[in-house]
């Protein structure tokens, strides 16, 4: 009974030391959500200053508002899991790309879910880790956009698409694609007293600089929502695993408190035969 009490006091200071790590893995994946969340604000507000920027580049060279032809040749950025304990992050996203169309090459952001679209028998043209912390965001998207250039300067892809996951309080991950480029034109805002601005760069390396900036901010966007939901989906996980743990610990504690009792009464019933046998 010493020996199995024994082992029961083992095996909770091992559960107890798991769900230490459990605790500072969550923590961790808060802290980065966290900080993901504020960047997130600020690519916003530098996002909308280029799209307002180039609604009034468009005034000094007008060119169609309409959407541009339908592409033919589309690389798509596909945002996945880089470390584990994420559930089915990874999985979740790769889903998404069998429902889009006249995808012609797959350029995937995720260690973790590099082996999950191998599994599913993806071809991937280029990879990339995700950052592990969200300030390297931006040279992920220097990355990506130098890697999208080349290809169409090849006239290999004419078109980019992004899939990601963003985190909504309430309804978990869910998963978004969007057209990165061509631009919808149509969409960007107009300066309300239609005046032209006043610029010393020709209009059309203008309009190319700030496209070029705005498609920029646009992957940095898709990334810290993709950074973001993957640590919340972390943190979701290792919440599970925190109330496994508790029950693990409640039930071993049950059997210590069980075999506690049985070997002091065990004693107690041992030092009472004594008792009586030094009477007789």
């Amino acid at each position: 009974m010493t020996e199995r009490l024994a082992n029961i006091n083992a095996r909770i200071a091992g559960i107890r030391q798991v769900g230490a790590v459990v605790n500072a893995m969550r923590g961790i994946a808060g802290a980065r959500a966290q900080a993901a969340r504020i960047q997130l604000a600020a690519v916003d507000r530098y996002a909308a200053t280029i799209a307002a920027a180039i609604g009034q580049a468009l005034l000094m060279a007008p060119m169609p508002t309409s959407n541009a032809p339908r592409a033919s040749r589309m690389a798509v950025v596909v945002f996945c899991a880089e470390q584990g304990f994420a559930g089915a992050f990874s999985e979740h996203v790769l889903g998404a790309l069998p429902g889009m169309s006249d995808v012609t090459e797959i350029l995937l952001v995720g260690t973790r879910g590099r082996a999950a679209a191998a599994e599913r028998g993806m071809r991937v043209g280029w990879t990339a880790a995700m950052p592990s912390h969200s300030a390297g965001i931006p040279k992920l998207a220097d990355r990506i956009v130098e890697a999208v250039y080349a290809r169409i300067g090849a006239g290999s892809i004419d078109s980019l698409a992004a899939v990601f996951s963003r985190w909504q309080p309430g309804y978990g991950v869910r998963v978004e694609r969007g057209i990165l480029f061509p631009l919808d034109l149509a969409g960007f805002p107009h300066p309300r007293d239609g005046n032209k601005p006043l610029a010393n760069l020709p209009p059309e390396i203008l309009l190319r600089d700030l496209t070029a900036d705005y498609v920029h901010a646009q992957l940095c966007k898709a990334a810290l929502h993709a950074f973001s939901a993957e640590n919340e989906a972390r943190m979701a996980v290792m919440a599970g695993a925190h109330g496994k743990i508790d029950q693990k610990l409640a039930a071993l504690k049950l059997v210590q408190c069980v075999l506690r009792q049985e070997e002091i009464t065990a004693e107690i019933a041992e030092l009472s035969a004594g008792e009586i046998a030094n009477e007789t």
